[in-house]
């Protein structure tokens, strides 16, 4: 219960990258600052982290010794993922966002066949490609079908050209942001724990951050007060507490599937919370009954996906990261 407890807070931390970044929208900030500030504000925090747990070193041995590995990756992982969540904020609300984000899990069993397995047989160990998993993804159409009535709904009050731009890029990101991650946890064999991995990313996509937020220098001028502000806590609780919390959650599921897959059911409580704190923090008006529909179908589609994609998994431990936002 503890465990489960803790994936619903971390569910509630997570949802402040959504509701956050449409407020910044709203209130005139631009979605430049919006997606490099948060990462440029991570790096202290981070390396904070590392540096007490004395994991630098090793964590700089292996970015040196693979250098376009990281910073490609990386881009894919983290600048493909988090630019066009934040362009997307400015063409829906953060409930509607939060709900499409959903479709990474959706995203991450249809990347299962671009990766390789180990296969022992009596002729020694081979490599082959993973399995898709079938049963999992028919689940996840579930999700489709919640994500469709959402979009349905708000593509009543949008111009063509607006729902396009609030849909495709957060489609983009959640295709990106497993495939970055799980490409980096293969490259790292093991060798470095979540928040090494996390930091190396996050060093690795300066550079896109650097040049992004040159170019909204030049075009929008310095950022705001308050919207730096908003982009510290941004960082901060999604990409410091959130993670952090989602970690020792997972952890304390000790590998065991069903436990570890209920955890994981706990982020399509993002849904629900970005709909309470629109409501309450920025007086957005409830959805409708056939948006709360699709919320549903979300939410138990994601719980029935995760408990379908883990029932084969025994004891092995799952990475959790492609759900993190």
């Amino acid at each position: 219960m503890r465990a489960i407890l803790l994936g619903i807070l971390s569910a509630f931390f997570f949802t402040f990258t959504f509701v956050l970044n449409r407020a910044m929208d709203l209130s005139g900030g631009s979605w430049i600052w919006s997606a490099s500030l948060r990462y440029l504000f991570m790096v202290p925090f981070l390396l904070a982290i590392v540096a007490v747990r004395g994991n630098l070193r090793e964590l700089f041995v292996m970015m040196k010794g693979n250098p376009g590995a990281w910073l490609g990756w990386s881009f894919v992982g983290f600048g493909l993922f988090y630019g066009p969540l934040c362009f997307a904020a400015a063409y829906g609300p953060g409930w509607l966002i939060a709900g499409t984000w959903q479709i990474t899990i959706v995203a991450g069993s249809l990347l299962v066949p671009f990766f390789y397995e180990e296969i022992r047989t009596a002729e020694g160990t081979r490599r082959a490609r993973q399995r898709m998993p079938v049963k999992g993804l028919l689940m996840s159409l579930i999700i489709l079908v919640g994500v469709g009535l959402m979009q349905m709904e708000e593509a009543g009050s949008l111009s063509p050209g607006a729902a396009l731009y609030g849909i495709v890029p957060v489609v983009v990101a959640a295709f990106a942001y497993p495939l970055g991650n799980r490409k980096m946890i293969a490259i790292a064999q093991g060798r470095l724990d979540a928040y090494q991995r996390l930091l190396g990313m996050t060093l690795a996509s300066l550079p896109c951050w650097l040049l992004l937020a040159a170019y909204g220098l030049v075009t929008e001028g310095l950022p705001s007060a308050g919207q730096a502000a908003q982009s510290l806590v941004v960082a901060l609780s999604s990409g410091v507490i959130a993670t952090a919390l989602f970690f020792k959650a997972t952890d304390m599921t000790e590998g065991h599937a069903q436990k570890l897959a209920a955890v994981e059911a706990t982020q399509s409580a993002e849904v629900v919370f970005a709909v309470l704190l629109e409501a309450v923090w920025l007086s957005a008006p409830l959805p409708s009954i056939q948006s709360l529909v699709g919320i549903l179908l979300v939410m138990a589609g994601m719980i029935l996906h995760s408990y379908f994609s883990h029932s084969r998994a025994g004891k092995k431990p799952i990475n959790p990261s492609a759900s993190v936002p």
